[in-house]
């Protein structure tokens, strides 16, 4: 399920908007700008629905200082601002889309379908592939030139969100937070236990080396081709 960082100041249309995207993902809800920084630095959402005119930080500063951290999670921005300066802004701090309010819930929708889809590399069968290494995202399996690969549970949402953020180093913390949740009652240990059984799994194509653990940093996952160019 997509993880959704939705930033809306008016709780209302907020409520609105939460209603229409729990349809395909789960969603935290912000109101304001610095709460939006905060909880977009965590690095563990798929995608970010984000309002412009908010109080303490715009919206517009909002996407500055994600991009600055080098957060590149896909932001949807919803807005008022209907103008054309408005949207070559908006794009020119990071926005991915753009919607101006009001819409129709069909086309929040697709919009944010597609949007996701185009972020993670995904085909038409709702697939994520990285070089052979496939995951079908319905059925939940994997495979590798055609092997399948048997992944349990969390393994596969482990390496699913590996995949996500192929080059890009994660925390042990928002590995966490993304695969277990912030609030689970379990402890950061378990990240270990499940990367050591994914990589026990990959281990007979060899694709355990595309698992980097950084000490006291996290991971990094990269195939052996960006291995070679480092």
């Amino acid at each position: 399920m997509l993880k959704i960082l939705l930033v809306e100041d008016d709780e209302v249309l907020s409520d609105s908007i939460l209603a229409i995207l729990s349809e395909v993902g789960k969603v935290t809800q912000v109101y304001d700008g610095e709460e939006a920084v905060y909880e977009g630095e965590r690095g563990i959402y798929d995608l970010i629905v984000l309002d412009l005119m908010l109080p303490r930080l715009s919206g517009e500063k909002v996407l500055s200082k994600l991009r600055k951290e080098k957060i590149y999670t896909p932001v949807l921005i919803v807005t008022a601002k209907d103008g054309l300066e408005d949207k070559i802004n908006g794009f020119k701090n990071g926005g991915d889309d753009y919607l101006t309010k009001p819409f129709h819930r069909e086309e929040l929708l697709l919009r944010v379908q597609a949007l996701v889809r185009r972020s993670l590399g995904m085909i038409e069968k709702n697939e994520l592939m990285i070089k052979e290494l496939c995951l079908d995202l319905d059925s939940r399996q994997v495979y590798y030139q055609k092997n399948e690969i048997i992944l349990q549970g969390k393994e596969f949402d482990l390496l699913h969100y590996l995949m996500q953020n192929k080059g890009r180093i994660i925390t042990k913390d928002q590995v966490f937070d993304r695969i277990w949740g912030f609030q689970s009652d379990t402890t950061l240990t378990v990240v270990e236990v499940y990367m050591s059984n994914l990589r026990k799994n990959l281990k007979p194509y060899e694709l355990d080396r595309w698992i980097k653990t950084l000490r006291n940093v996290g991971y990094l996952f990269e195939t052996l081709e960006d291995l070679e160019h480092e």
